[in-house]
């Protein structure tokens, strides 16, 4: 058996000092847990949100200071858009498209402020760094 690597090493701290941030950040400010949900699941990460974190965030949105919460960041997210940073407006987006589904009605409601920054995303094409879409 070897010793671990330096890159599992780094992954393994980094992933310790996030869970370290993140509890505190629970304990020392306003932020729920739902909020912090949000948060990661519309990141800069490349893996889109996973199933069950849709569904504990739309679970959340039917409590009322929660639903709040995460409107506020499917909204900053969305109008954050830009052609370099497009994951994460595109994360907001699949968060949003869960809960129009599986969340309050009010929801549908809500974004109808943000259809025109919506539509300038149907326009976006990404191409990675080999040209293929």
């Amino acid at each position: 058996m070897g010793s671990p690597s330096f890159h599992e090493l780094k992954k393994q701290a980094s992933f310790f000092f996030k869970e370290k941030i993140k509890t505190a950040r629970l304990a020392l400010t306003d932020v729920t847990p739902a909020e912090l949900l949000t948060e990661e699941a519309t990141d800069e990460d490349t893996w889109p949100p996973d199933t069950r974190t849709m569904g504990l965030i739309s679970r959340a949105a039917f409590e009322v200071d929660d639903y709040w919460r995460i409107v506020d960041i499917l909204h900053k997210r969305l109008w954050k858009f830009d052609k370099e940073r497009w994951r994460v407006s595109y994360k907001a987006l699949v968060i949003l498209d869960h809960l129009l589904t599986h969340g309050p009605e009010r929801i549908s409601e809500e974004f109808q402020c943000d259809k025109e920054v919506i539509k300038e995303m149907t326009t976006f094409h990404h191409l990675d760094q080999g040209r293929y879409a």
